[in-house]
């Protein structure tokens, strides 16, 4: 894939060559150009800049040389996340409160919960468009399966996008029941990838193929969601090699060591407690040896893959500083919620998968083609320290996410005051004095943060504004340093708790009885909020795992209909056996009664 990519991307540079040879060039417009990089599960101090053990140079130097966030919040999970991004709106309010996968029957087709971005939602790319910006987009977009549901129908004249949860990183394949193949669409026509694709690296290749492609006298406003590091965790063994032995030590060393490298950046108050684990959580020491080396190769190839896109960001901005468009540049780096649990050796329907789609989870293949990888909720608790839990909930450890800002009239800052995901896109507008009415469209319900970079405010919220999330039941509400949250289950049991973020940001202890009128007062604001967002209440004994289980088995058998007949003779030829097996029985009772 990579070779057929080259050519392309050099055809394209010598014929954009080639035409401005000879006449005069046009003037460029003198706007910044946008470029929204989004990595998928990446914990608050994953990267270098934060405190991580990936090496992360390019990020980095982004963040050193711009602000660099400590108390943003995106969703707890990817689609609410990326519409709230792109919008600068409530999920609720875009069409995308959940994912598909999650989504329990009762919500299906309810305003809101349609999952793709309704009329009148308008994202970046539509915005600034309509004011002269070309707009491309390479990697995951997970708002909407339709054709028509793609980013071309959302204002990017380029796009390459996947309309899947993830895929595989070396293939053109899925990567769970839910999803048959792995649905990659060109200006919203199905699409094939290349024969040597690997997905950080084709993101940023196509990327720069598209603004070659493009009015290059234009602004550019790119948008880039990588797939790493989300499941199936895969990356070059030039890059795993790096980490061999980093994490041999277990889980329970890195968590500790997290949360004191937190407090020494300021991520959390000095002495602030260690966040509160996630119940079943597993001893290191009680896996067996080899188990071990497992788990710790597993998170080596984690670390590998942070460290690849990561590589491939740098080939984008050295493109840029060739093209001299770097220093015009705001880059935005974020991640859409916190880092993955889900494991791949627990799940008799995934297993399945893996047997019928060639997947193996084995040592041997470990980051590889073919290979399945997964860190599991262990290392994802260890890893979102200083927060607790994880993806999918609303926890710190869920939501607490790194935000990186970069470019051309943003200092070299440490920006402590709350932001939300929802104030990305009313700041990027903001800065490029774009008036959100300008466009038609449903309103932005997101603050701009420029103030508070520029430094004419401390914050873009008041002490007594609230911010809130909610996805599938997993809910969270600010109001100063207060926060209420509530988990659903696998893991929680859907009763809200109250802590002091100031001095417990690791949600170690439930204030509730200690402060019920705080409480209260909380849950009022909380119920406020869930109506004007159209927030729907989940199912009574609703389980985000057990949904996820029941649609992705409904449809592995829409995919894979043959196994109807497999399972209904599965079925039959156990009703004989128990046939038999009764009438054995009545036929040794009887003998024996004959005997008597």
């Amino acid at each position: 894939m990579r070779t057929r990519l080259t050519r392309r991307l050099l055809a394209v540079l010598a014929l954009a060559a080639l035409m401005g040879a000879g006449r005069p060039a046009e003037a460029a417009d003198p706007r910044p150009n946008v470029v929204v990089i989004l990595a998928d599960d990446v914990a608050l101090m994953d990267f270098g800049a934060y405190g991580g053990e990936a090496r992360t140079p390019n990020i980095d130097a982004l963040a050193g040389r711009g602000a660099l966030f400590t108390q943003f919040r995106a969703s707890p999970l990817c689609s609410p996340s990326r519409a709230m991004l792109l919008t600068g709106m409530d999920a609720h309010l875009t069409g995308i409160a959940t994912i598909p996968e999650v989504l329990p029957d009762t919500q299906r087709g309810q305003p809101g919960y349609g999952m793709a971005l309704e009329p009148g939602v308008l994202t970046l790319a539509d915005r600034l468009r309509a004011q002269g910006y070309r707009t491309v987009m390479a990697g995951k977009w997970h708002m909407g399966e339709a054709a028509d549901e793609m980013p071309q129908a959302h204002g990017f004249d380029r796009s390459f996008a996947l309309a899947a949860s993830g895929a595989d990183n070396w293939d053109d394949r899925s990567y769970m029941p839910y999803y048959k193949d792995a649905p990659w669409f060109e200006d919203g026509v199905e699409a094939s990838l290349p024969e040597d694709f690997y997905s950080s690296r084709f993101i940023v290749d196509t990327a720069i193929a598209y603004l070659a492609e493009t009015d290059p006298a234009k602004p550019f406003f790119a948008y880039l969601p990588f797939q790493a590091v989300h499941i199936p965790v895969q990356a070059p063994q030039q890059f795993i090699d790096r980490y061999k032995g980093r994490y041999d030590q277990g889980w329970e060393v890195l968590r500790r060591a997290r949360h004191q490298k937190a407090q020494a950046l300021g991520l959390i108050p000095q002495g602030a407690p260690l966040a509160a684990l996630p119940p079943d959580f597993r001893a290191w020491d009680s896996l067996s040896a080899k188990d071990r080396a497992l788990y710790a190769a597993r998170m080596e190839v984690n670390a590998a893959m942070l460290e690849a896109m990561d590589f491939h960001i740098g080939r984008l901005i050295a493109h840029l500083k060739a093209k001299g468009k770097y220093d015009n540049t705001i880059f935005i780096v974020s991640s859409d919620n916190g880092p993955e649990p889900s494991r791949g050796d627990d799940n008799a329907a995934l297993s399945l998968f893996h047997r019928l789609t060639g997947y193996d989870i084995a040592p041997e293949a470990m980051g590889g083609p073919g290979s399945w990888g997964f860190i599991g909720p262990e290392w994802a608790a260890a890893a979102a320290t200083p927060g607790a839990w994880f993806k999918f909930y609303a926890t710190e450890g869920g939501i607490r996410v790194p935000l990186i800002m970069a470019g051309p009239g943003i200092a070299a800052q440490r920006v402590t005051s709350p932001a939300m995901v929802t104030d990305i896109a009313p700041t990027v507008l903001d800065w490029l004095e774009i008036d959100p009415q300008a466009s038609a469209g449903k309103p932005i319900t997101g603050r701009s943060l420029r103030p508070v970079l520029t430094g004419e405010a401390a914050s873009a919220y008041r002490a007594d504004e609230v911010r809130a999330v909610e996805v599938s039941g997993n809910s969270a509400l600010y109001l100063g340093d207060y926060k209420i949250t509530r988990s659903v289950p696998p893991v929680g049991d859907g009763q809200w708790r109250l802590y002091d973020l100031a001095h417990d940001p690791g949600e170690t202890s439930d204030l509730s009885a200690r402060a019920p009128d705080v409480k209260a007062r909380l849950l009022a604001a909380y119920d406020d909020y869930a109506r004007r967002a159209g927030v729907l209440p989940m199912p009574q004994g609703y389980d985000s795992t057990a949904q996820v289980n029941r649609n992705s088995i409904a449809r592995l058998l829409a995919n894979y209909p043959w196994l109807y007949g497999v399972l209904v003779g599965m079925l039959l030829v156990f009703a004989a056996v128990i046939w038999l097996a009764v009438g054995l029985v009545r036929a040794l009772l009887r003998r024996r009664r004959t005997a008597q």
